[in-house]
């Protein structure tokens, strides 16, 4: 049985292609160093739940994907806007999460057998860590073939 190892490495190249994402991570998010400037954007995901059902296995997955927001010293002049160019690193998140999504959805994934399922949840959040990042969980099930044999 390969299907969690080819889920995961998929994912992860898939994510590493992507030219909004520098570095891809997988497991704990607190067991990386979120310090360092030059790991971002950064794209993490994380297996929650895996459910056999008959020739098909259904994985239960979030991927964080989060960039650091940069603050302008000079004056507020764009109150909608603000000092910062934080609705720009929404925007390329979410670029992200949209790509990954329709290649789930109607790309190579699925054509390769790994298939969204479902409607995907996305949440944005604001200096969840300890830089000031900005970005969005996405929560989403894909569905793999069951390779095991009985024999």
């Amino acid at each position: 049985m390969q299907g969690f190892y080819n889920i995961t490495t998929k994912i992860k190249e898939t994510l590493a292609l992507d030219d909004f994402v520098n570095t891809v991570t997988y497991g704990d998010i607190f067991e990386i160093d979120l310090n360092k400037q030059d790991i971002f954007p950064l794209s993490h995901f994380i297996v929650n739940s895996a459910t056999l059902n008959g020739s098909v296995w259904q994985f239960n997955m979030s991927l964080l994907c989060m960039d650091i927001v940069d603050e302008s010293k000079e004056d507020v002049t764009d109150k909608f806007l603000g000092n910062d160019n934080e609705q720009d690193v929404l925007n390329t998140q979410m670029a992200v999460i949209n790509r990954l999504l329709e290649l789930l959805r109607r790309g190579d994934l699925y054509s390769d057998l790994y298939q969204l399922e479902g409607a995907p949840q996305i949440e944005a959040f604001f200096d969840r860590f300890e830089n000031k990042v900005a970005g969005w969980t996405l929560s989403f099930d894909v569905l793999i073939p069951n390779d095991m044999t009985i024999c």
